[in-house]
């Protein structure tokens, strides 16, 4: 044990105790074992007790004197257990090994572990004392020392009885358990061997976790499941698993539709049963708060506990606990823990904010798409964009929600920018990748995949516009961009805007160029290098749509200015300009509806006299290199006169 370093570290062999309010459990706690004055979520007070082996002194602080080391029997006393020495005494044999020479380890029950067993298997060995309870006695014993820096995690100790294992299990919280029961004090050294006070009377093990399944009649159709997908094999194997059992009544909780279909397709059945073993045995004494498990089948499960209940994901569906096995520890389940992985994209769907969406393909009679074998990607809006309603449901919304399902099964970590994707009704979508988002078209994920049996479930942050033509055919048919459709043919920029790209377009409506004063909209429209110059200003060179913004890009535009595009409460603005409609898609870029015309930023002074001072420095460059010949030819000296006159300048 550690000795408590708080507020009594001046105070020798002194060891802190947590104590759950309301019971009798005691939590001697090392360096490792520090639960925030929580233990399965209720109060616990701290208290102080001398370690194992030292005693108070009247008159001294803490516990300064070490206590003489006695034999097993007495040691036993000492520690607590006194009905572990009762029951010693009634046997002929057990008594004289424990005081006699030698070196043994005794895993000693509680009185109060004692106490709890069932009258029935109590009274089966007192009624034969020098069989029945001589052997469950030395089954609590190991012939050598063993302290608690020996115990490992997984390891077996041979026993007394017939050489039969006791099962080790350490965990990282500092918890070690001796066939499931709890090790409450440990280290307790006596002459001829140590004692270690345990919670529960442990007995032998036999059976392996298949033989259990096969014997059980709450197990029936798990027994059938497992034969079916051929885990027999590891479940009788060697090992050390945690079976999350689902009993009868946990398999009859699910649709008759989604049992069957589970249980007529072996990859979906074996991901399903392997969502039930945990890699290692895990003891339901180790739990004392919440942990993350990793399961066979690559999931991670939150296990925790209530008071006496444990939790899996929050749920208190554990039935009945810690069934030890020859290989490891079951758990008796009344709730099926369905992984995505055996999942049709409806029942993905169903667990996900998006069942607005899923609504929609079975109106429109797409339904069989999401529950069927074909491998596709499905990208479902979140509730939340239709919270003004969904669409009527004809040919256009039809064609629509086909755009939302891609030809392959995805993963969005496998995505990169520029990928095009090909959908169920015959559009081809882009991937954009950005700092802090990853799009399609112009909607981008806003949760994790979830990957189904046959397809996987992409949660979107917006209904998928796909492109309707060139950046030019989306401005000819919106009459809202006429004014600019024909400053762009004026300035000749009509070709650039129809052929492949890569554009993010600022389109001024008509009444942005309405708005500008008569004069300078005429100027403007009538100076066709002007006039190209303000339109590249309003082009990037880069598709960005609206999800990708974050709260600032400065996009460079095709003049050679950046803009800068904000995003804020779902409003984006340009140059500080809000945006009247974002994320118009083209083929080869994205257009947002403007109510101004933009201005390129003014050259600074300071610029404009470096411009200067670079055309004053190459004219002087210029100037040398013809002096020299300007001297002896008549042809130069024009030349170098002219020089001369715009260095004056």
């Amino acid at each position: 044990m550690v000795e408590e370093r708080g507020q009594r570290s001046k105070s020798p062999n002194v060891c802190a105790v947590q104590k759950l309010i309301g019971t009798n459990k005691k939590y001697f706690t090392n360096c490792k074992q520090w639960y925030q004055r929580k233990i399965c979520g209720k109060s616990t007070v701290i208290s102080y007790e001398c370690c194992p082996g030292y005693e108070k002194v009247p008159g001294e602080k803490g516990c300064p004197a070490a206590l003489p080391l006695s034999n097993l029997y007495e040691t036993l006393g000492v520690v607590g257990s006194t009905t572990t020495q009762l029951y010693t005494d009634r046997t002929e044999k057990l008594r004289p090994e424990m005081e006699g020479p030698g070196s043994f380890t005794i895993f000693a029950p509680s009185n109060e572990a004692w106490a709890s067993l069932p009258a029935e298997v109590l009274d089966s060995l007192v009624s034969n004392v020098n069989i029945e309870l001589l052997n469950a006695l030395r089954y609590h014993m190991v012939n050598r020392r063993v302290l608690t820096d020996e115990l490992k995690h997984g390891m077996a100790l041979t026993s007394m009885y017939q050489n039969s294992d006791i099962q080790i299990h350490h965990y990282p919280n500092g918890i070690v358990t001796v066939n499931c029961a709890r090790l409450l004090k440990a280290d307790h050294h006596a002459t001829n061997g140590v004692v270690h006070l345990i919670d529960k009377v442990i007995s032998t093990v036999t059976n392996n976790i298949q033989q259990i399944i096969e014997i059980e009649d709450t197990f029936e159709t798990l027994r059938a499941a497992v034969a079916a997908s051929g885990l027999n094999t590891l479940l009788e194997g060697d090992g050390q698993f945690t079976l999350l059992a689902p009993t009868n009544e946990a398999f009859e909780k699910i649709p008759a539709e989604t049992l069957n279909r589970i249980l007529g397709d072996p990859e979906a059945l074996r991901d399903l049963l392997n969502n039930h073993i945990l890699k290692s045995a895990m003891c339901a004494e180790a739990i004392v708060a919440g942990m993350s498990v990793e399961t066979l089948e690559g999931t991670t499960l939150e296990v925790g506990c209530s008071g006496d209940m444990l939790t899996i994901n929050g749920k208190a569906i554990i039935s009945n606990k810690d069934i030890l096995a020859t290989n490891g520890v079951i758990h008796y389940i009344d709730e099926l823990l369905i992984p995505d992985s055996a999942k049709t994209l409806f029942e993905l769907a169903a667990e996900s904010d998006v069942s607005t969406a899923v609504d929609l393909f079975r109106q429109a009679g797409l339904g069989t798409h999401l529950s069927g074998n074909e491998r596709v990607t499905l990208l479902a809006p979140l509730n939340s964009v239709f919270k003004d309603g969904t669409p009527n449901i004809d040919a256009r919304t039809k064609n629509l929600l086909l755009n939302h399902l891609i030809k392959e099964q995805l993963a969005s970590k496998y995505l990169y920018h520029g990928q095009t994707l090909n959908t169920l009704g015959g559009k081809k979508l882009r991937v954009f990748i950005y700092r802090n988002s990853l799009c399609i078209e112009n909607s981008c994920i806003a949760a994790h995949d979830k990957r189904g049996r046959y397809g996987t479930l992409f949660t979107m942050d917006r209904m998928l516009t796909p492109p309707m033509g060139t950046v030019m055919d989306v401005l000819k048919g919106d009459n809202r961009f006429s004014m600019l459709v024909a400053a762009i043919q004026s300035a000749g920029l009509t070709e650039m805007l129809n052929r492949e790209g890569v554009y993010t377009v600022f389109a001024p409506t008509n009444e942005a160029f309405q708005a500008m004063p008569p004069g300078e909209l005429n100027k403007l429209l009538g100076n066709a290098k002007e006039l190209a110059n303000i339109l590249k200003y309003h082009i990037g060179d880069e598709i960005l749509v609206s999800g990708g913004i974050g709260s600032l890009v400065r996009l460079k535009s095709l003049q050679g200015d950046k803009l800068e595009v904000s995003s804020k409460n779902n409003v984006v603005n340009v140059n500080k300009e809000p945006v009247a409609e974002a994320d118009i898609m083209a083929t080869n870029g994205v257009v947002y509806a403007i109510s101004s015309v933009l201005q390129p930023p003014a050259i600074r002074p300071q610029e404009r006299g470096d411009e200067l001072a670079d055309s004053a420095l190459e004219i002087f460059k210029q100037a040398s290199a013809y002096s020299r010949a300007a001297r002896t030819s008549v042809k130069l000296a024009p030349v170098y006169q002219r020089l001369l006159e715009r260095m004056k300048h």
